[in-house]
């Protein structure tokens, strides 16, 4: 019985099985006023075949019916993707009154700079954790062949792809960077940003499609989490105010005993100078104004 290779591969498999090679390309087209005297010139041929000889009177009457039908208007912002029997002829990218090729089939293609907002997509990010996440992704359509012949529908290919990307690059990076040395979603957005237009580019590029911006727009912890998740950041943000309190309290201490000492004014041992920091510490990291005590004793008593 033969095996079959597991390396051999069976089919084309990815873009390059899959790429429609087709590439944009100027039409055949003259100035519309030109079709519009031939179309004079045919309605007075009507008239002469008429009234000398009827029985050529179809003749300019097909000359009429292909011009009139070969005329196009190109507004601007919009295209025009010829088709003749089938075959890609080529586009025409100026706005203005166009006379192209007769039986030609057309079709519009806006060149506009246009814009959607995906879904707020559900995903875990790099640490596991589920966050919602939306991104406004700024596009316009490059090869107006490509988008055409290409795909089915540049519109939604360009709606999928976008999600598709935004997905695997919120995955690749933690919500957070507590370490703050590393990428993340919340604290690295134009980085992040970057990477999902590049990636979303090159997703797209088969249906001659370019992307000029893609910016986060919604970026939030899944609601099943988001209670622990601000908590859990109330409490960095406690630890780390506390730090910082912690440094400058330590800095004020030694600074006054440094003070207390160069100035002669007041000599302490180890044991006075260790409750004298106690003392100020506990009095500039407490959380509650201090409540003064009056010794009228010694120092020491």
């Amino acid at each position: 019985m033969a095996t079959i290779d597991s390396t051999e591969r069976v089919g084309p498999v990815g873009h390059q099985g899959a790429r429609v090679d087709i590439t944009e390309r100027p039409a055949l087209a003259v100035n519309g006023w030109l079709g519009v005297v031939v179309l004079a010139a045919a309605g007075y041929g009507v008239y002469l075949a008429d009234r000398h000889d009827k029985g050529l009177l179809w003749l300019p009457l097909l000359v009429f019916v292909l011009v009139v039908t070969s005329l196009v208007i190109v507004p601007p912002g919009q295209t025009s993707v010829l088709q003749f029997f089938g075959s890609y002829v080529g586009t025409v990218r100026r706005p203005g009154f166009w006379w192209v090729l007769p039986l030609i089939r057309r079709r519009s293609v806006s060149v506009r700079v246009r814009n959607f907002e995906t879904n707020h997509l559900k995903v875990n990010d790099a640490d596991g954790n589920p966050v919602e996440i939306a991104a406004i992704v700024v596009w316009q359509v490059a090869d107006t062949a490509k988008s055409t012949y290409a795909v089915d529908s540049y519109q939604d290919f360009v709606s999928v792809q976008a999600e598709s990307a935004l997905r695997h690059v919120a995955t690749s990076h933690p919500y957070d960077d507590h370490t703050e040395t590393g990428t993340s979603l919340r604290g690295s957005v134009d980085i992040v940003s970057g990477q999902l237009a590049v990636e979303v580019a090159e997703r797209v590029v088969i249906a001659g499609v370019e992307v000029v911006e893609v910016r986060i727009s919604h970026l939030a912890y899944a609601q099943e989490i988001a209670q622990a998740m601000l908590r859990r950041q109330q409490a960095n943000a406690v630890v780390a105010a506390r730090s910082r309190i912690v440094e400058g309290a330590v800095g004020m201490v030694e600074l006054a005993l440094n003070r207390l000492a160069e100035n002669g004014v007041v000599e302490l041992d180890e044991e006075r100078k260790a409750s004298m920091v106690s003392n100020l510490m506990v009095v500039l990291c407490g959380d509650q104004p201090p409540s003064p005590v009056v010794n009228t004793g010694s120092l020491y008593t």
